[in-house]
């Protein structure tokens, strides 16, 4: 047989063949692998959704204490206020836009000696946290805290709303038995408006007109005006805790729901107060305190030659008669009234 020739090799049999050199899984390669199909991944997806929340990652979290402020309630707060100031408190209420004119009043209220009386309604509980982290023990939220992160305008609905819980809260501190003056605060005292609190009537207020009254004017309920009703403002107000105090703040608050707001007739709550004090004329013993210590905004900021004819008696001064956070500013800065300024070291709440 030469070299160059092939052997005769006989057929294999199908018993004899030998094994294939092609993986026998090759044919899988095409077809998609049965776990990796859409139902499972979404079941997987959500099962590893179910385990960070059954089993957060990382270290556990501790929640932050609850604010022991938010069960702070009236009856503490007024008896904190008032252990300062002989059963006497003075009132103010503010959300959290009016910070600046409350810390501005408050610098006012400290140079009278008279700040550890102060107690504010915060309508919102932003404020009332803000209020006592700086000052403790001063602010109180009485539920239900209305919308009171908005500057609202005056007439406005919720303006409305922000003013109509006042008699509510003055009615709720006379009758836990203390005497309570309140103020709005875009006021500055410039003295200590006590020593004018004379006698034992049960209301005292202040005249909301610009006309300019003789320094030895009635102290009566003024007279109605054009409307049918007196001009007196609810911005300062002082009542002692008794029954003739309690009847008007009650008819106070049955007149506001009479007198609701709307957008036809844009009301405060300061016409519904002249009406509880017409309607109550007789049942309540009021005392109108003197115009030239207690005179309204469109008197004192317009009226220069009253100014200065009634020079070294004036004691609350209101800025009113005027709209607009700036415009209040502004008006208070260029009459040296606008104590933050220079003075906010001297606020119990700091520099905001």
């Amino acid at each position: 047989m030469s070299l160059h020739q092939r052997p005769h090799q006989k057929p294999l049999g199908a018993d004899s063949l030998p094994f294939s050199t092609v993986p026998a899984n090759a044919g899988l390669a095409s077809r998609p692998f049965p776990l990796l199909t859409l139902p499972y991944l979404f079941s997987l997806l959500a099962l590893l959704l179910l385990l960070a929340l059954l089993f957060p990652w990382g270290p556990p979290r501790h929640s932050a204490p609850p604010s022991p402020w938010r069960s702070y309630t009236l009856q503490d707060a007024a008896a904190f206020a008032a252990a300062a100031g002989n059963g006497t408190i003075i009132l103010a209420a503010v959300s959290g836009p009016y910070l600046p004119f409350l810390s501005n009043w408050l610098i006012s209220v400290r140079r009278a000696g008279r700040a550890d009386q102060v107690l504010v309604i915060a309508e919102d509980y932003e404020t009332l946290e803000r209020i006592n982290a700086a000052w403790p023990g001063h602010a109180v939220l009485v539920p239900p805290a209305p919308d009171a992160q908005t500057a609202h305008k005056f007439g406005s609905q919720g303006f409305f709303n922000f003013t109509s819980r006042r008699p509510r809260h003055l009615l709720q501190i006379l009758e836990l038995g203390y005497a309570v003056m309140y103020n709005d605060v875009d006021m500055v005292w410039l003295a200590d408006p006590f020593p004018h609190i004379v006698g034992t009537h049960d209301v005292y207020f202040m005249d909301d007109m610009t006309e300019v009254k003789p320094l030895d004017h009635s102290h009566a309920l003024p007279p109605p005006g054009k409307k049918g009703r007196p001009y007196i403002c609810s911005c300062m107000i002082f009542l002692q805790p008794t029954e003739g105090a309690k009847l008007l703040l009650r008819k106070w608050i049955e007149e506001l729901k009479e007198q609701p707001w709307s957008k036809k007739v844009k009301s405060n709550d300061q016409p519904a107060f002249n009406w509880a004090l017409l309607k109550t004329a007789g049942q309540v013993d009021v005392y109108l305190l003197p115009q030239s210590a207690f005179p309204t905004g469109g008197l004192y900021f317009k009226n220069k030659t009253w100014v200065k004819e009634t020079k070294g008696k004036h004691v609350i001064i209101h800025n009113n008669y005027i709209t607009g956070f700036e415009k209040k500013i502004k008006r208070f800065r260029d009459h040296k009234l606008w104590l933050v300024d220079e003075h906010s070291d001297e606020s119990p709440l700091g520099k905001l």
